[in-house]
Protein backbone atom coordinates (compact mmCIF):
# COMPACT_ATOMS: atom_id res chain seq x y z
CA UNK A 1 0.00 0.00 0.00
CA UNK A 2 1.36 3.40 -0.98
CA UNK A 3 1.48 5.59 2.11
CA UNK A 4 3.39 8.65 0.90
CA UNK A 5 1.36 11.70 -0.14
CA UNK A 6 2.66 14.96 -1.60
CA UNK A 7 1.04 17.26 0.98
CA UNK A 8 -1.43 17.41 3.86
CA UNK A 9 -4.45 18.24 1.70
CA UNK A 10 -3.84 15.19 -0.47
CA UNK A 11 -3.31 12.96 2.56
CA UNK A 12 -6.67 14.01 4.03
CA UNK A 13 -8.61 13.74 0.78
CA UNK A 14 -11.66 11.50 1.18
CA UNK A 15 -11.17 11.24 4.95
CA UNK A 16 -12.72 14.45 6.29
CA UNK A 17 -16.44 14.92 6.89
CA UNK A 18 -18.58 17.21 9.04
CA UNK A 19 -19.31 15.91 12.53
CA UNK A 20 -16.33 13.58 12.67
CA UNK A 21 -14.17 12.76 15.70
CA UNK A 22 -10.43 13.42 15.54
CA UNK A 23 -7.64 12.34 17.89
CA UNK A 24 -4.84 14.91 17.67
CA UNK A 25 -1.35 14.30 19.02
CA UNK A 26 0.84 16.89 20.65
CA UNK A 27 1.13 18.83 23.87
CA UNK A 28 0.67 22.58 23.62
CA UNK A 29 2.88 23.46 20.67
CA UNK A 30 5.20 20.46 21.11
CA UNK A 31 4.78 17.61 18.67
CA UNK A 32 1.62 18.94 17.03
CA UNK A 33 0.67 18.02 13.42
CA UNK A 34 0.83 21.59 12.11
CA UNK A 35 0.45 20.86 8.40
CA UNK A 36 -2.54 18.56 8.95
CA UNK A 37 -4.26 21.10 11.23
CA UNK A 38 -3.81 23.76 8.55
CA UNK A 39 -5.29 21.42 5.93
CA UNK A 40 -8.35 20.72 8.08
CA UNK A 41 -8.81 24.46 8.56
CA UNK A 42 -8.53 25.07 4.82
CA UNK A 43 -10.98 22.25 4.06
CA UNK A 44 -13.60 23.94 6.25
CA UNK A 45 -14.69 20.69 7.90
CA UNK A 46 -16.99 21.63 10.78
CA UNK A 47 -18.79 20.32 13.88
CA UNK A 48 -15.63 18.50 14.90
CA UNK A 49 -15.13 16.59 18.13
CA UNK A 50 -11.42 16.66 18.94
CA UNK A 51 -9.67 14.60 21.59
CA UNK A 52 -6.39 16.30 22.46
CA UNK A 53 -4.53 17.17 25.64
CA UNK A 54 -5.27 20.84 24.90
CA UNK A 55 -6.15 23.19 22.08
CA UNK A 56 -2.80 24.92 21.72
CA UNK A 57 -2.79 28.67 22.15
CA UNK A 58 -4.71 31.48 20.46
CA UNK A 59 -4.08 31.26 16.73
CA UNK A 60 -1.63 28.35 16.91
CA UNK A 61 -2.11 24.60 16.91
CA UNK A 62 -5.71 23.53 17.34
CA UNK A 63 -6.40 27.13 18.30
CA UNK A 64 -6.61 27.76 14.55
CA UNK A 65 -9.68 25.52 14.31
CA UNK A 66 -11.27 27.21 17.30
CA UNK A 67 -10.78 30.58 15.67
CA UNK A 68 -12.62 29.44 12.54
CA UNK A 69 -15.45 27.89 14.63
CA UNK A 70 -14.89 24.42 13.21
CA UNK A 71 -14.80 22.66 16.61
CA UNK A 72 -18.02 21.61 18.33
CA UNK A 73 -16.51 19.69 21.24
CA UNK A 74 -13.11 19.30 22.89
CA UNK A 75 -12.11 16.29 25.01
CA UNK A 76 -9.13 17.72 26.90
CA UNK A 77 -7.23 17.71 30.16
CA UNK A 78 -5.71 21.20 30.04
CA UNK A 79 -7.43 24.25 28.61
CA UNK A 80 -5.35 27.13 29.91
CA UNK A 81 -3.41 29.67 27.83
CA UNK A 82 -6.16 29.89 25.21
CA UNK A 83 -8.49 32.85 25.63
CA UNK A 84 -10.63 31.92 22.62
CA UNK A 85 -11.18 28.47 24.10
CA UNK A 86 -12.25 30.12 27.36
CA UNK A 87 -14.54 32.59 25.61
CA UNK A 88 -16.30 29.93 23.53
CA UNK A 89 -16.73 27.62 26.51
CA UNK A 90 -18.13 30.28 28.83
CA UNK A 91 -20.48 31.57 26.15
CA UNK A 92 -21.83 28.08 25.43
CA UNK A 93 -20.42 27.92 21.91
CA UNK A 94 -18.06 25.04 22.69
CA UNK A 95 -18.79 21.80 24.49
CA UNK A 96 -15.95 20.62 26.71
CA UNK A 97 -15.37 17.22 28.29
CA UNK A 98 -12.67 17.59 30.91
CA UNK A 99 -10.57 14.48 31.40
CA UNK A 100 -7.55 13.94 33.68
CA UNK A 101 -4.37 13.82 31.64
CA UNK A 102 -3.38 10.23 32.38
CA UNK A 103 -6.95 9.07 31.94
CA UNK A 104 -7.15 10.74 28.53
CA UNK A 105 -3.97 9.01 27.38
CA UNK A 106 -5.26 5.67 28.62
CA UNK A 107 -8.69 6.18 27.03
CA UNK A 108 -7.01 6.63 23.65
CA UNK A 109 -4.61 3.73 24.22
CA UNK A 110 -7.52 1.53 25.28
CA UNK A 111 -9.55 2.52 22.24
CA UNK A 112 -6.66 1.60 19.99
CA UNK A 113 -6.27 -1.76 21.75
CA UNK A 114 -9.93 -2.64 21.34
CA UNK A 115 -10.73 -2.13 25.02
CA UNK A 116 -14.15 -0.45 25.35
CA UNK A 117 -13.68 0.71 28.95
CA UNK A 118 -11.63 0.45 32.12
CA UNK A 119 -11.92 1.34 35.79
CA UNK A 120 -9.72 3.95 37.48
CA UNK A 121 -9.56 5.69 40.86
CA UNK A 122 -8.68 8.99 39.23
CA UNK A 123 -11.58 11.41 39.62
CA UNK A 124 -13.52 9.40 42.22
CA UNK A 125 -15.55 11.78 44.37
CA UNK A 126 -15.10 14.72 41.99
CA UNK A 127 -17.06 16.27 39.11
CA UNK A 128 -15.14 13.94 36.78
CA UNK A 129 -17.12 11.00 38.21
CA UNK A 130 -20.57 12.48 37.62
CA UNK A 131 -22.81 10.14 35.63
CA UNK A 132 -20.20 7.37 35.42
CA UNK A 133 -20.69 3.85 36.80
CA UNK A 134 -18.82 3.12 40.03
CA UNK A 135 -17.55 -0.28 41.12
CA UNK A 136 -15.70 -1.31 44.25
CA UNK A 137 -12.52 -3.37 44.03
CA UNK A 138 -10.84 -4.51 47.25
CA UNK A 139 -12.89 -1.98 49.19
CA UNK A 140 -11.98 0.97 46.95
CA UNK A 141 -14.28 2.79 44.52
CA UNK A 142 -13.34 3.07 40.87
CA UNK A 143 -15.13 4.86 38.02
CA UNK A 144 -15.66 3.48 34.54
CA UNK A 145 -13.98 5.40 31.72
CA UNK A 146 -14.74 4.63 28.09
CA UNK A 147 -12.05 4.04 25.52
CA UNK A 148 -11.90 6.61 22.72
CA UNK A 149 -12.21 5.62 19.08
CA UNK A 150 -11.91 8.32 16.43
CA UNK A 151 -12.64 8.57 12.73
CA UNK A 152 -9.19 10.07 12.20
CA UNK A 153 -5.89 10.38 14.05
CA UNK A 154 -3.46 13.16 13.12
CA UNK A 155 0.03 12.92 14.58
CA UNK A 156 3.50 14.43 14.28
CA UNK A 157 6.71 12.39 14.20
CA UNK A 158 10.38 13.07 13.80
CA UNK A 159 11.53 10.43 11.33
CA UNK A 160 9.74 7.71 9.38
CA UNK A 161 10.53 5.24 6.67
CA UNK A 162 8.42 4.84 3.55
CA UNK A 163 6.43 2.03 5.19
CA UNK A 164 5.31 4.37 7.98
CA UNK A 165 7.49 3.00 10.77
CA UNK A 166 7.98 6.07 12.91
CA UNK A 167 10.24 7.58 15.56
CA UNK A 168 9.25 10.43 17.85
CA UNK A 169 11.82 12.86 19.18
CA UNK A 170 12.08 13.26 22.95
CA UNK A 171 9.05 14.91 24.57
CA UNK A 172 7.27 15.22 21.22
CA UNK A 173 6.35 11.57 21.78
CA UNK A 174 3.79 12.74 24.41
CA UNK A 175 0.24 12.00 23.19
CA UNK A 176 1.18 11.11 19.62
CA UNK A 177 1.66 7.39 20.20
CA UNK A 178 -1.67 6.59 21.91
CA UNK A 179 -3.57 8.94 19.60
CA UNK A 180 -2.15 7.18 16.53
CA UNK A 181 -3.74 3.84 17.37
CA UNK A 182 -7.14 5.25 18.38
CA UNK A 183 -8.24 6.34 14.90
CA UNK A 184 -9.78 4.31 12.09
CA UNK A 185 -7.37 6.17 9.82
CA UNK A 186 -4.03 7.57 10.99
CA UNK A 187 -2.28 10.32 9.04
CA UNK A 188 1.22 11.27 10.16
CA UNK A 189 3.47 14.17 9.27
CA UNK A 190 7.19 13.92 9.92
CA UNK A 191 10.36 15.94 9.60
CA UNK A 192 12.28 13.35 7.61
CA UNK A 193 11.41 10.28 5.50
CA UNK A 194 14.06 7.62 4.86
CA UNK A 195 14.07 4.40 2.80
CA UNK A 196 12.70 1.19 4.29
CA UNK A 197 15.44 -0.60 6.22
CA UNK A 198 17.17 2.61 7.32
CA UNK A 199 15.67 2.62 10.81
CA UNK A 200 16.89 0.41 13.63
CA UNK A 201 13.82 -1.71 14.48
CA UNK A 202 14.64 -1.40 18.19
CA UNK A 203 14.28 2.39 17.92
CA UNK A 204 10.86 2.42 16.23
CA UNK A 205 8.18 3.86 18.52
CA UNK A 206 5.17 3.32 16.26
CA UNK A 207 4.92 0.41 13.82
CA UNK A 208 3.99 1.28 10.27
CA UNK A 209 0.89 -0.90 10.41
CA UNK A 210 -0.78 1.88 12.40
CA UNK A 211 0.07 4.61 9.87
CA UNK A 212 -2.19 4.76 6.82
CA UNK A 213 -0.91 7.94 5.21
CA UNK A 214 2.31 9.88 5.54
CA UNK A 215 3.62 13.29 4.51
CA UNK A 216 6.86 15.21 4.82
CA UNK A 217 5.99 18.35 6.76
CA UNK A 218 9.41 19.99 7.07
CA UNK A 219 10.67 22.65 7.32
CA UNK A 220 9.10 23.83 10.59
CA UNK A 221 9.43 27.06 12.54
CA UNK A 222 9.91 26.43 16.23
CA UNK A 223 7.15 28.26 18.09
CA UNK A 224 7.43 29.13 21.77
CA UNK A 225 4.37 29.42 23.99
CA UNK A 226 5.95 31.90 26.39
CA UNK A 227 9.06 33.99 25.91
CA UNK A 228 10.45 34.86 29.33
CA UNK A 229 13.40 37.20 29.60
CA UNK A 230 15.05 39.22 32.31
CA UNK A 231 16.40 42.71 32.19
CA UNK A 232 20.04 43.04 31.29
CA UNK A 233 22.15 43.60 34.37
CA UNK A 234 23.99 46.90 34.42
CA UNK A 235 27.74 46.71 34.16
Amino acid sequence: MKKLYPNAAAALEGVLFDGMTICAGGFGLCGIPERLIDAIRDAGTKDLTIASNNAGIDGEGLGKLLRTRQVKKMISSYVGENKEFERQYLSGELEVEFCPQGTLAERCRAGGAGIPGFYTKTGVGTLVAEGKPVMAFDGQDYILERGIRADLSIIKGWKADEAGNLIFRKTARNFNQPMATAGKVCVAEVEEIVPVGSLDPDQVHLAGIYVNRLILGAPYDKKIEFVTTRERESA
